[in-house]
């Protein structure tokens, strides 16, 4: 029930569900109460214009991403990924696909391939209603092995459903094998909710962010009228992004009253 309203509940949060809210509160308000509707309509544009803006999106997720700056790793016992960078062999695709996430394969099989660690552990398991089939832990291997990284070398945990359980049963595999150190590989958006939970899990972890989405480009952006101007006009892929931040934001404050960081 937990991870069903985990998913469902904060769509309320997020720009789009709350503008569809505020929009259905004046469709329902029009004629009684226009004033109202009026001033729902008014929220629910200022919130989608401001989610959609540039310099609003870059703002929060510079805001995440930027609190771990990848710096010179040192050699652990297994580098872990987390799920969340694949997409399932369903047809009509022929194989198993990837996402915007998938970074998180290719720099983990970097590390490996620079023998910062001699183990790579795929964490992640699939949600029942997200269609049946293998867990996503089975086709990050897949990629891993097309990457050069030999099957001997990684661990599948394919039970987690959240950040929370990726860590818990990651600890398992790491007292079991008696692992002390890992170097954790996930987004650079996700990476502040990830360390927390490992910290507070007593799990040493260094983080190894990818996937970037914002970059050090905000100067000349300052410095370029027209991509100022560009930045001001509203645009879906950074109405995602922002989304995706607020998700992290929500998420942090989830965790934090479930006493998991």
């Amino acid at each position: 029930m937990f991870l069903y309203l985990s998913k469902l509940l904060p769509l309320f949060f997020y720009p789009l569900g709350l503008a569809c809210i505020l929009i259905i509160f004046a469709l329902v308000t029009l004629w009684k109460k226009p004033r109202q509707a009026s001033t729902a309509l008014t929220i629910a544009l200022i919130v989608l214009l401001l989610a959609s803006n540039g310099w609003v999106s870059r703002s929060l997720v510079r805001s995440l991403e930027f609190q771990n700056i990848p710096q010179q790793l040192p050699n652990a016992d297994a580098i872990v990924v987390l799920g969340g960078a694949t997409k399932p062999a369903f047809p009509p695709r022929p194989s198993v696909d990837l996402s915007e996430e998938s970074d998180r394969m290719f720099y983990a099989a970097q590390l490996y391939h620079q023998k910062k660690a001699p183990f790579v552990i795929l964490s992640g398991g699939r949600i029942d209603w997200s269609g049946a089939g293998p867990s996503e832990s089975a086709d990050m291997a897949i990629i891993m092995q097309q990457l050069g990284v030999p099957e001997t070398a990684i661990i599948q945990e394919p039970d987690s459903l959240n950040t929370y359980e990726n860590a818990v049963n990651v600890k398992k595999i790491l007292q079991a094998r008696q692992f002390n150190q890992v170097l954790l590989v996930t987004s650079a958006m996700h990476m502040p909710r990830s360390l927390a939970i490992f910290n507070k899990l007593r799990i040493s972890a260094i983080p190894a962010p990818t996937d970037f989405l914002a970059s050090g480009d905000m100067q000349y952006i300052s410095n370029s009228s027209e991509a100022s101007l560009l930045n001001l006009l509203p645009e879906a892929e950074r109405l995602y992004q922002s989304t995706r931040a607020l998700k992290e934001y929500v998420g942090l404050v989830v965790y934090r009253l479930r006493g998991w960081l």
